[in-house]
């Protein structure tokens, strides 16, 4: 596949910043948050929560909060989002903490409004061929952080990374978050082996998403370890006050507390 842009040999590994935040710099990177943005005063709540856990007592500032505004459900009678309004609130808790904010966007109408707000866009997996929204977000200028479709090979994944270093931005980064395989004991199977094929292929950076692999929250500890330890550039994770009542993906998002003793292993083990 004539994917040229994207392939180490074409040129130094891509780093960036997201709003002064570093990605494939020297730590690794954490884009902590809930799944949906759901209220004002929860994404405020969260944002509060993250930065005391890993800026104030861990002293670990490679940080941005996330947090959905539009999302794709499988059905269409599950929570969508609370849209723009959601936007709204995610930059105030990023404003009140000093936090970078990031937000998935899934018509390439929205990339305007999105971009007035946030400091990063990821494209989430099932639009990982949506190229009207690619072009989209490439001509908007704001850095992506784009997923790999469950079904889709490494070459299709990195084709779709080349349409936006094509329209000429530069600052994007993989995400890895699972393939759906026979494993039905998770959510999706975690293809760990991405990591060192895409530092080894690819100038750009790698991040997986260990929440919707996992499926269940005691499963994300162990997969957000094996992906640092395997040299992921960065891990999302989606955390929630209480992740039991949260309005989608209740079953894979951590307690504040599980979010804590995670980060502290991390800095134990010398991940972070």
């Amino acid at each position: 596949m004539d994917c040229r842009l994207v392939l180490r040999e074409h040129g130094e590994p891509v780093r960036f910043h997201i709003r002064g935040v570093e990605v494939n710099g020297d730590k690794p990177l954490i884009i902590a948050g809930p799944c949906s943005v759901e209220s004002r005063e929860m994404i405020i709540e969260t944002a509060m929560a993250i930065k005391r856990i890993l800026v104030d007592e861990l002293g670990f500032t490679n940080v941005v909060l996330r947090g959905g505004a539009w999302k794709p459900r499988t059905s269409p009678y599950s929570f969508q989002g609370h849209g723009a309004r959601a936007l709204e609130w995610l930059r105030e808790a990023g404003d009140k903490t000093g936090l970078p904010v990031a937000t998935e966007v899934l018509d390439p109408r929205d990339v305007g409004t999105a971009a007035e707000y946030v400091d990063a866009i990821w494209v989430g997996a099932r639009n990982m061929q949506n190229t009207p929204l690619l072009r989209e977000l490439a001509k908007a200028g704001k850095p992506v952080l784009l997923k790999r479709h469950f079904g889709a090979t490494i070459n299709e994944w990195l084709c779709s990374a080349e349409y936006l270093l094509a329209g000429g931005l530069e600052e994007v980064a993989l995400i890895e978050r699972g393939t759906r395989g026979i494993n039905e004991y998770a959510r999706f199977t975690l293809d760990i082996t991405v990591v060192p094929i895409i530092r080894e292929v690819s100038r750009l950076p790698i991040i997986v998403d260990v929440s919707h692999p996992a499926g269940r929250r005691s499963l994300v500890p162990p997969l957000a370890k094996a992906a640092l330890a395997a040299g992921a550039h960065g891990v999302m994770i989606e955390v929630h006050p209480s992740p039991d009542k949260a309005l989608s993906d209740a079953k894979q998002q951590l307690s504040f507390d599980m979010f804590e003793k995670l980060a502290r292993e991390l800095r134990g083990a010398g991940l972070i």
